[in-house]
């Protein structure tokens, strides 16, 4: 029954994969599932989407074009493994070694990162976009600003303030960061740290004599310190709203 199963599951993952490729890819997965072993195999474009791998050892394995999204790979063995260009969209990757893999071109979007290992590992081009647990020195300060403005756009406050807050724990004179973060904790009603990193960037944009980015915070404490009574705005106050109100204030602080 369980060698039905293996047999199913492995037919079932490779439907989509190109006729030269089914049958050592078929046979590899099997390998795979039935063992959770199969390092240094070929399962390039292989269709693995929502697989349970978790301890698995593809340890120098071409996953080139896989398709691993939201697969378990919780305490998985990959160093060395070829990930170009694979799918890894709202994968599990905590505790996952990584090092020394070719992830050039790959989708970790909504990823989880915790305790991950990327000693080494090829990441010209990878998108950690909504990713958690991303580990500071694989980004710059600039990344995680703008994967703050990204994730504030689509509402998730609350991991917009966690990448502001990464990004000034990497250069803690990081103005924009501060004030972007205390616009995200004013949409999330939080007036008191809104006022508090108001406060701090102005000083910040005094110093680096940045009169732009000083009267525009300038501003922000203005409007936190209008009583909620004569807020004109209605409801809850919108990140964008205001952003869009700044012209391009923010957005020099871009990575572009």
């Amino acid at each position: 029954m369980k060698n039905q199963i293996i047999a199913t599951a492995a037919f079932l993952l490779t439907i989509s994969l190109p006729l030269t490729a089914k049958a050592s890819n078929y046979e590899q997965i099997r390998q795979l599932l039935a063992t959770n072993k199969c390092f240094n195999c070929n399962l390039r474009n292989a269709g693995l989407v929502m697989a349970d791998l978790s301890g698995a050892n593809l340890s120098g394995a071409n996953l080139a074009g896989a398709n691993l999204s939201r697969a378990n790979l919780s305490g998985a063995d990959l160093r060395g493994a070829n990930l170009t260009g694979a799918s890894l969209f709202g994968a599990n990757l905590i505790d996952a070694k990584l090092n020394g893999a070719n992830l050039t071109g790959a989708d970790l979007r909504n990823t989880y990162l915790m305790n991950v290992e990327l000693a080494g590992a090829n990441l010209n081009g990878t998108n950690f976009q909504g990713a958690l647990g991303i580990p500071a020195q694989i980004a710059k300060p600039e990344d995680f600003y703008a994967w703050g403005v990204a994730a504030a756009e689509k509402g998730n406050l609350k991991q917009a303030i966690d990448y502001f807050s990464q990004a000034i724990a990497l250069k803690p004179d990081y103005a924009g960061a501060y004030l972007s973060r205390g616009v995200a904790s004013y949409q999330n009603l939080d007036r008191k740290s809104a006022l508090e990193d108001a406060q701090i960037a102005v000083k910040l944009f005094e110093e680096q004599k940045n009169s732009e980015g000083l009267q525009t915070a300038q501003a922000f404490i203005l409007e936190l310190k209008t009583p909620y009574t004569e807020n004109i705005s209605k409801g809850k106050p919108s990140f964008m709203d205001f952003v869009g109100s700044l012209g391009s204030v923010l957005l020099q602080f871009l990575p572009f």
